[in-house]
C-alpha cells in the first residue's frame, strides 16, 4: 500500500512572503496618497493664504500711466501697499496675464480688499473714476489747470483738444469759455483729453433743455450769449441774490439797443482785472470786448459762468432799470435807477467815497 508523501516543508514559504509584500505595497501605496494629500492641502492652504491675505492699510491709489513698465508697477504697489502685500499683489497681476500697456489708469485700494480682488480689478482694466472739479474762472488756462488736476493728461492737452472738438464743431475760441459749466465730474484717470471734452461738451448740450432754450429765445438771445451776459454778471457782482436783477438791467439795455457800459468788459480788453477805478485811457480801449464802444454783447465770455447765473439770467426778474452804480458804503451791492439824473446823483456819492478813501 503506497502511503502519502508529504510536502516539502520549503513549497509554502513563497506563497506567504508575497502576502506579506503585498500588504507591505499596499500601506506604502496609502502612505503615498496620504503624503500626497497632506502636501495638496497643505499647498492649497497656502495658496489661500496668499491670494486672500488682505490688505489692511489706509486707502491708497495706484496710477499706472501710459509709459508704465511692468517694474514700475510693481515699485508702485510696493510703496503704496507695502513691501509684502506689493509683491504678493504684483505676482498675482502678472500671473493673470497683468500688461502695464493695457491696465493703464487709476485704481483705489481700499482697507480689507484682497490681494486676489485687487489683481484682478487691475488685469481687467477696472478703474476707480476720479473725481474732477473746477469752479467758474476767469480763462480757459484757469479751467484747464483746475480741471486736469486729477486727470493724466495735462492742461496744455487739454487745450489743445478744445482747439481741435470744438473749432471742429463750429465754434470759434471766444466762444470756448460758454460751453464748459463750472461743477464737479467723474472721469478715469487716464481719458483721453479728446474724451474730456466731448464729455464736458456733451454736459453742457444736455444743461440746454427744451425750456432753457425757449426762455432765451424769449429774451432774443442764443445759448452763448446768454452764458456771455452771465459772466458780465458774475464779474459786475458777487451777490448771487443781486445776479438776476443786474442781468435784468443789461436785457432791459439790449432790448432798448443801447450799450452795455459794463466796466468789467473794459477791464477784460486791457487784460487787468484789479483795476478798481476806470479812467478815460481805460475806456478808449478799442476792443470787440469794450462794451463803452462796441453794440451788443461781446464774441464771447469774460469768464466761465456757473450754471446758476446762466439761470439767472433766463429767469430775470422784470423791472425798468437801465443804469446800476456801486454803493458808496462798498458793501459790494448797487444802486439802481430808471433815468441818467438819478444815476449821475448815484454816481456823485460814489466817486466821493471813491476820492475819500484815496483810490484811484
Amino acid at each position: 500500500m503506497e502511503t502519502k508523501q508529504e510536502k516539502p516543508k520549503g513549497k509554502a514559504a513563497p506563497r506567504r512572503k508575497g502576502k506579506r509584500n503585498k500588504k507591505s505595497a499596499g500601506k506604502n501605496y496609502s502612505l503615498v496618497i496620504l503624503i500626497v494629500t497632506l502636501s495638496v492641502v497643505v499647498l492649497i492652504g497656502c495658496m489661500t493664504l496668499f491670494v486672500f491675505k488682505s490688505y489692511n492699510g489706509g486707502d491708497e491709489w495706484i496710477y499706472i500711466p501710459a509709459d508704465a513698465t511692468k517694474a514700475s508697477v510693481r515699485d508702485s504697489l510696493k510703496t503704496h501697499l507695502g513691501s509684502p502685500m506689493g509683491n504678493r499683489v504684483y505676482l498675482i497681476w502678472s500671473t493673470l496675464g497683468g500688461d502695464p500697456h493695457r491696465n493703464r489708469g487709476a485704481y483705489k485700494i481700499e482697507s480689507g480688499e484682497s490681494a486676489l480682488s485687487i489683481s484682478r480689478r487691475i488685469q481687467r482694466g477696472q478703474q476707480t473714476p476720479v473725481k474732477v472739479s473746477f469752479n467758474a474762472s476767469r480763462t480757459m488756462k484757469d479751467m484747464a489747470r483746475k480741471l486736469t488736476r486729477n486727470l493724466q493728461c495735462s492742461p496744455e492737452e487739454f487745450l489743445e483738444s478744445c482747439d481741435k472738438v470744438l473749432l471742429d464743431s463750429g465754434y470759434t475760441r471766444e466762444e470756448f469759455p460758454a460751453l464748459f459749466l463750472p461743477d464737479s465730474y467723474e472721469f478715469y484717470w487716464s481719458a483721453s483729453p479728446d474724451n474730456v471734452v466731448r464729455r464736458l461738451l456733451g454736459y453742457h448740450k444736455r444743461f440746454w433743455t427744451p425750456e432753457r432754450l425757449a426762455k432765451a429765445e424769449a429774451e432774443g438771445i442764443t445759448p452763448i450769449q446768454a452764458a456771455t451776459l452771465a459772466s458780465i454778471v458774475e464779474e459786475e457782482t458777487a451777490k448771487r441774490d443781486e445776479r438776476p436783477i443786474v442781468a435784468r438791467l443789461y436785457l432791459n439795455r439790449l432790448h432798448k439797443g443801447m450799450k452795455l457800459q459794463a466796466d468789467p468788459t473794459v477791464k477784460f480788453a486791457t487784460g487787468d482785472f484789479s483795476i478798481r477805478r476806470l479812467n478815460a485811457t481805460h475806456i478808449a480801449i478799442k476792443s470787440p470786448y469794450n462794451t463803452y464802444h462796441v453794440n451788443g454783447l461781446p464774441p464771447g465770455p469774460i469768464r466761465i459762468p456757473d450754471a446758476a447765473t446762466i439761470d439767472a439770467v433766463l429767469d430775470a426778474p422784470r423791472h425798468n432799470y437801465i443804469y446800476m452804480c456801486a454803493r458808496e458804503d462798498f458793501s459790494g451791492y448797487h444802486n439802481f435807477a430808471v433815468d441818467y439824473e438819478t444815476h449821475k446823483a448815484n454816481a456823485r456819492r460814489y466817486q466821493a467815497e471813491l476820492n475819500r478813501r484815496n483810490i484811484h
